[in-house]
Parts: C-alpha cells; structure tokens; sequence
C-alpha cells in the first residue's frame, strides 16, 4: 500500500528540492519560516507559561509546524477550519488572536468563542468528532452556491473512530468541498499506530469512500501547501472530498501533563528532530539557495516576541476565570445533576466558589 500511496515531498531533509518541477520563490519561503517561527515561538512559550502556573494543561505540538502552517496558508479567507486541540498553530496562521488563543489555555470561556473575522471552529476535544460538523459545513457551502471548503484536522487515533467514518462517508457520497487532514505523528497519546490498525498508510483508507487519498511528507511545508491547494482546487470545482496524510513526528509530549518516555525511545526521537525538524530544513533551504539573512531572522524573532508579550499580558489582564464557569454553561438550565455537582463542590472548599 506504501507504493500506492507514495510520500509526496519537494524538499529533501537536506534542504534540496527533489524535483525541477516546483519554482520557490524567497518571499515564499520567508513567508512560510516567519509563520513556522512564530507559532513554534508560541509553542514553546505555552510549555513554559504551564510549568510556571500561568496557564493549566498545554498541549504542545512541535515538530507539526510545517503541516499546520502549509495547510493553513492553503485555505481561502471564507474557508472553515475544524481544528483539534493540537492545532493552534494552524489556527493562529489562519488569523485566530493570539490573546484570545491564551485565554483558552488559561480556562477562561473567552477563548473558546469563535472568530467573528475567521471561520475558525473551537478546538475539538473529544476525538473526531468535529469530523461530520466539517463535512456538514462544506455541504452547506455548496447548497448555498458558494466556493468555500472546510478543512478538518485529526491525529491517527482519530481514525479508529466511528465518527471519522460517518464524516467521511457523507462527505464523499454528497461531494461536500472538504479536505480531511490527518497528522500522523505516530501515537494516539501512548498508543502506536501499528497497534490500533492494520492499515500500512491512512490515505489509502480513502479508497473505502471513493475518495483520493495523499500521503505527504509532513514535515515539507511546501508538499503540505502543495498537496492541500490541490485538494481544495478539487473540492471547490466539484470533485468531493480528500483525505491528505502529513506523515510528521511529535518531538515532545502529548500534553504537559504526559511523559513520552513512558512509552518511547526519546534517544530515537531526539535523533528524528536532528534529521526532521521542519523549521531546520526550512532553513537549510533557504542558506542551499542563499536567502538567509540572519538580520532579518534576528529582526522577526524580536518582532514575534513583542507579540508573545503583548499577548500574555492581556490575557494575565482579564480577571481570574469563575469556577461557576464549569457548572452554569453546560446546559441551558442547569439540571438537578449539575446543581448537586455544584453544591459537593462547594462544600469541598467550604461553601465558597
């Protein structure tokens, strides 16, 4: 199945293209390592901002950069975006706030509000099933006449899901303008991928809904980008859905709250960033070809770090989150079950919230 579903890639881990076929222009590479830069700025600021007690639980994603920035910097500006709790750094690309991102982690209800600029779904917790909400909305494009797509994010465990096949299915059976991005960085949590399926590859599960299905090199942000406009070309002129697998690696933990040790070789994964750090062989490129300049690299690291600043101290501004929060919001009237959980609650901290 591997043959049948060869990995896509236009620029090798030294920094080479692969092909002849594919012109690079500077502004195009500084574009997408200003973005990759940032988020994974952002990234290693919220492992941080956890570990000093400023936010709670963080959910890190480095090594995924260039599979969230390429993909994003394929969508359109009235496209949907479906992401999960790992894909903040597709988000921000896309246009999300970077405060409004931090208020989020920070547990404040604020940050789970949609864009009013963006079409930016909240994260989805539970696993996959924002899937038929993706495939919904690309239908609803489509009976409204428009051109728009929905894009939806997912990890390898999403796959062993009932609701990555009802949204599949749908999708591919009404031709809904969707794309279907799976990051593949090998576990679910602790979980490996050769032990949750037989499957060689994701992508060739799209055969099962008559639908194309693309393995590319995740860590490729120009193969990302490539594969994902192409998919979306298809999606908005009636040729239905498409299930793309970035074949990537998760450097650190699941979450803050994880040890990857636990469950894997760290050596081989320490080994794996030396070779396969997108944002590295970003860099590699563009010095291969002569368009580094450290001054510029100094100059929007600076840039991007007055951002960070500006963005935490916003939200460190806002008053602490409520605790009625957890309780008052779940449904519209609080049932019986919900006041009980309240009041055990509050008896626990001595009748005060």
């Amino acid at each position: 199945m591997e043959d049948k579903y060869p990995l896509f890639q236009i620029v090798d881990t030294s920094g080479n293209l692969v092909s002849d076929d594919y012109d690079i222009t500077e502004e195009q590479a500084k574009s997408y390592y200003y973005h990759m830069l940032r988020i994974r700025m952002y990234d290693q600021k919220g492992i941080a901002l956890q570990r000093q007690g400023r936010i709670g639980t963080y959910v890190p994603f480095e090594g995924q950069e260039a599979s969230q920035v390429g993909s994003a910097l394929a969508l359109k500006a009235n496209d949907w975006m479906f992401p999960t709790y790992r894909d903040h750094g597709a988000t921000l690309t896309f246009g999300a706030d970077m405060d409004m991102m931090l208020l989020h982690w920070n547990g404040r209800i604020d940050g789970c509000v949609p864009s009013r600029v963006k079409n930016i779904l909240p994260a989805a917790i539970p696993i996959a099933t924002h899937i038929p909400h993706a495939a919904g909305v690309a239908m609803a494009e489509t009976y409204k006449g428009t051109k728009n797509a929905a894009i939806a994010y997912f990890g390898d465990g999403a796959t062993s899901e009932g609701d990555f096949h009802e949204g599949l299915n749908m999708a591919s059976v009404f031709k809904a303008p969707a794309v279907f991005f799976n990051q593949n960085n090998g576990y679910a949590i602790s979980l490996p991928v050769s032990k949750q399926m037989n499957s060689k590859t994701i992508a060739q599960k799209a055969a099962s809904y008559g639908m194309s299905g693309i393995r590319v090199d995740g860590m490729d942000v120009f193969a990302v980008n490539e594969a994902v406009k192409e998919a979306l070309d298809r999606a908005r002129n009636g040729e239905g859905p498409t299930l793309i697998e970035a074949v990537t690696w998760r450097f650190g933990a699941h979450t803050t709250a994880d040890d990857p040790s636990k469950y894997r070789d760290q050596e081989e994964s320490d080994a794996k960033r030396e070779k396969l750090d997108p944002v590295m062989r970003l860099e590699r490129f563009m010095k291969n070809l002569n368009m580094w300049d450290e001054q510029w690299v100094s100059s929007i690291k600076k840039e991007i770090q007055v951002e960070l600043d500006d963005a935490i101290a916003s939200m460190e501004s806002h008053e602490k989150a409520s605790l009625d929060d957890m309780f008052d919001y779940v449904f519209e009237e609080p049932t019986w079950t919900i006041e009980e959980q309240k009041k055990a609650f509050m008896a626990q901290r001595g009748g005060q919230l």
